[in-house]
């Protein structure tokens, strides 16, 4: 799917017409019933997030994480930062302060 990391590549959108193109055909009662719960249960807001701060070994929360190593060559020591890799643990999810609007939500909220 071109164009990023939207929910409808999953084949299930709350918000679309139809039910959605992976499922397998079902009776028309059934699917308009099934069409009608997942309207009534949808919210165009989203409450949390996944989180793109790691947790390292010490405890600290940040985006990316470096050690500084000494290089030395022809005699001249210097020091450069190696990003470090192994040994972080994702913060996971998180409650955002203010509910944003989710960004496949097909209504036009402003018109300029």
């Amino acid at each position: 799917m071109m164009g990023g990391s939207g929910s409808k590549g999953k084949g299930y959108w709350p918000f679309s017409g139809s039910g959605g193109g992976d499922e397998p055909a079902k009776d028309g009662q059934e699917q308009s019933l099934a069409r009608v719960r997942s309207i009534r249960n949808a919210t165009p807001f989203v409450f949390t997030r996944r989180s793109s701060l790691y947790f390292d070994e010490d405890g600290d929360l940040a985006h990316e994480f470096y050690e500084e190593t000494v290089v030395t060559k022809n005699g001249r020591k210097k020091a450069k930062l190696k990003r470090i890799h192994k040994n972080l643990i994702p913060q996971g999810i998180i409650k955002l302060d203010h509910p944003c609007i989710h960004v496949d939500f097909p209504v036009v909220i402003c018109e300029v």
